[in-house]
């Protein structure tokens, strides 16, 4: 009889065993997937972001964006800085097409391996009072990330080139 007691025993110690192992082992994991949303949420692009990853995606077969967006106004140019010559300009001159009732303006720009895409950009006044809608246009001054080497300076809202690194 000793010996049946024992064969029934071991089975059921060993069915316990694998059951905490399991425990444990499950345990484990739920703690590794509670730690994996700690990451802020990713930033919605703007306008000139989606454009410009379309532009990259899409170069050298690029439309135009249709109408005056404040966040994309057409350049007139760009120019290397006087004087720099070779492949480790940093700094571009744009020429921003804008309004002349808009009370700030600029550039940015977004670099990729073969591309950097240039816009400009404008803010309006308030709409109290008189302004014409005459063009201006101004120089600015962009600084890149990265050398501009063999890179081209395309427009964003045209999907012009501009400028060839």
């Amino acid at each position: 009889m000793r010996g049946s007691h024992l064969s029934r025993t071991r089975p059921l110690a060993t069915v316990l065993a694998l059951a905490a192992s399991g425990a444990v082992a499950l345990s484990g994991c739920g703690q590794k997937q509670q730690t994996v949303g700690s990451a802020p949420p990713p930033k919605k692009q703007d306008a000139f972001e989606r454009r410009a990853d379309q532009i990259a995606r899409d170069w050298p077969k690029v439309s135009p964006v249709a109408g005056r967006q404040e966040a994309l106004l057409p350049l007139v140019g760009a120019d290397r800085p006087k004087g720099s010559e070779g492949k480790d300009i940093r700094e571009i001159t744009v020429t921003v097409g804008h309004s002349a009732c808009d009370t700030r303006f600029g550039a940015r720009s977004q670099e990729s391996k073969g591309l950097v895409v240039v816009t400009g950009w404008g803010k309006k006044k308030s709409a109290k009072g008189m302004c014409t809608e005459m063009l201006a246009t101004d120089k600015v001054k962009v600084k890149l990330k990265g050398a501009l080497g063999d890179r081209k300076v395309v427009d964003a809202a045209t999907g012009k080139e501009l400028l060839k690194g």
